[in-house]
């Protein structure tokens, strides 16, 4: 499930909600709505979370279990 693997990265990365929303630049509850599915996630922080989290949205959106991001085309 897509939020749950939100929140899974960012524990395992021993992270707050408050920490990522602030690397989002939103509030506190806003991330913690994303992690819970009440909101949808946006496209804009999906990406940026996978950049901070070295993985793929592939794997963040339940797509892959594969965490690590493909190569990058040449």
């Amino acid at each position: 499930m897509l939020f749950q693997r939100i929140e899974d990265l960012r524990i395992d990365n021993d992270k707050t909600q408050q920490e990522i929303a602030d690397f989002l630049d939103c509030k506190r509850e806003v991330y913690r709505r994303y992690e819970k599915g009440t909101y949808d996630i946006p496209l804009w922080a999906l990406i940026k979370l996978a950049g901070y989290y070295e993985t793929s949205t592939d794997y963040m959106l339940g797509l892959t279990d594969r965490r690590k991001p493909y190569p990058k085309a040449k």
